[in-house]
């Protein structure tokens, strides 16, 4: 498993739920990013997207934020990452996609 630059053996990864965390942590800030960026692109507050997406603004606000309470991941169902790319008009894979 790659973790930003760093190989880490499966067994590492399975022993050690800090690592589970942080990956977590890394993804959830990823995502954060992407949504910000596609939403300033396009020019939309935060409030729209929400609506569009059928979620609440205050759920829409922590996801850019990459968290779900504080100090938690945010962890977005399936069927709000495909609400959300339909709102910015990209395929879902896109939101997840990192390597850029």
């Amino acid at each position: 498993m790659v973790v930003g630059n760093t190989f880490l053996p499966k067994s590492d990864f399975m022993e050690n739920g800090e690592i589970y965390i942080e990956l977590e942590r890394h993804y959830a800030t990823q995502l954060a990013q992407r949504l910000r960026v596609l939403r300033y692109e396009r020019r939309i507050s935060q409030e729209y997207v929400a609506y569009h997406a059928g979620i609440s603004t205050f759920t829409y606000q922590k996801f850019e934020k990459g968290e779900s309470n504080p100090g938690k991941p945010m962890n977005p169902r399936l069927s709000t990452l495909i609400a959300l790319a339909h709102v910015f008009e990209v395929e879902p894979w896109e939101l997840i996609r990192f390597d850029e």
